[in-house]
């Protein structure tokens, strides 16, 4: 009898609770929104880092659907300023989720322009703007080729961008400091033994260097020094003799990664459903990227401090799959191993030899 009386107390309990929560819904539903707007609206991060390089993952996947990965995009965060390499699909609605606010930008650097890594830049180019109010269009930083795609995006957004200056009007929304500007730098020269110094302010250096992702010609990497410390970031390419060189005593290493091993399943699948174009695909993608095996021998050759894996293939969306991912790369590198997930930061400070490593969200 008295565990039917619990049990009836229980059940008046729960059917109170729910009832409470029906009728009070919409106040309840605001108070909620209420709170995040508190934790959220405004946020800046950057205003909270220490001095040295920080290291954001914006974006860790690739064209492969994968729920929990915005497309390719790393933020380095360097005395207040933020600069993006590359800036793929979700990259600005990360960039906000992260604290990172994109009226912060200084410039964005491409690695090369398959869609990837590009597809993102009209709403960070336009976010940048109206949250900066600048007066000067976003530098974009790439090899030959560059000016194509500030040309696209500058004409894809300019009607948008007419329609924001006219609502807002042109303090908040100055015309002339719309879309991008191109500033093109040699990828013959960025394929020289020291690469090329492409950016240099404020005690950052920024070198870009050439990696071999053919046949997608001009591909590029860059290397950031900072207050003494240094993070590198490969780009899309195979095992690179010339990254091998440029990360040498970094101390981060973000690589790209392929695990052909899980790709072959999903090639697999696509012939058993007689899908062999697509199967094909799968075939061709293997032979110009790296595999973490191969990511890990860079980063021992190398000497670098750590390695965080990024541009992962094939997607995954489950940590409890890192392992296979990963393969046999903790037996080729026995420093480190990060497998990148959006939302990491990882601090280098002034005067230090720390990687200190967090959530953003």
């Amino acid at each position: 009898m008295t565990v039917r009386r619990l049990s009836l107390a229980a059940l008046v309990l729960i059917l109170l609770a729910v009832g409470v929560l029906a009728l009070f819904q919409r106040q309840i539903g605001t108070r909620v929104l209420e709170r995040i707007a508190d934790s959220q609206v405004g946020r800046d991060t950057v205003a909270t880092l220490p001095d040295g390089l920080n290291v954001a993952l914006c974006g860790t996947g690739s064209p492969m659907p994968d729920p929990t990965r915005a497309g390719p995009c790393s933020a380095v965060m360097v005395g207040g300023k933020v600069f993006l390499i590359d800036s793929g699909e979700g990259s600005a609605r990360n960039l906000s989720r992260m604290g990172i606010p994109a009226g912060r930008i200084e410039a964005i650097f491409l690695t090369h322009f398959h869609s990837d890594h590009i597809d993102g830049l009209g709403p960070v180019l336009m976010q940048r703007w109206i949250g900066g109010t600048y007066t000067r269009p976003t530098p974009l930083f790439g090899p030959e080729g560059v000016e194509a795609v500030v040309d696209g995006f500058n004409a894809a957004y300019a009607l948008d961008a007419t329609y924001r200056s006219a609502h807002h009007g042109p303090a908040l929304a100055p015309p002339s400091g719309r879309g991008a500007t191109a500033s093109t730098f040699s990828a013959v020269a960025a394929a020289g033994p020291a690469g090329l110094v492409v950016y240099r302010a404020d005690g950052l250096v920024v070198t870009a260097f050439t990696v071999d992702h053919g046949p997608v010609h001009p591909s590029v990497g860059y290397r950031f020094d900072y207050a003494g410390r240094s993070a590198v970031f490969s780009g899309d390419t195979v095992a690179s003799a010339h990254l091998t060189t440029m990360a040498r005593g970094a101390d981060l290493l973000i690589h790209e990664a392929l695990q052909p091993s899980l790709l072959g399943a999903v090639e697999r699948r696509l012939d058993e459903r007689d899908l062999p174009h697509l199967a094909q695909i799968m075939r061709d993608i293997v032979n110009y990227h790296a595999t973490p095996e191969q990511a890990a021998d860079t980063a021992r050759e190398a000497g670098v401090d750590a390695l965080v894996l990024n541009h992962l293939v094939p997607p995954q969306p489950l940590d409890y799959g890192y392992a296979a991912f990963l393969g046999d790369a903790r037996k080729h590198y026995d420093g480190p191993i990060t497998v990148g997930e959006d939302g990491m930061l990882f601090s280098l400070p002034r005067g230090a030899d720390t990687i200190v490593r967090k959530r953003l969200f």
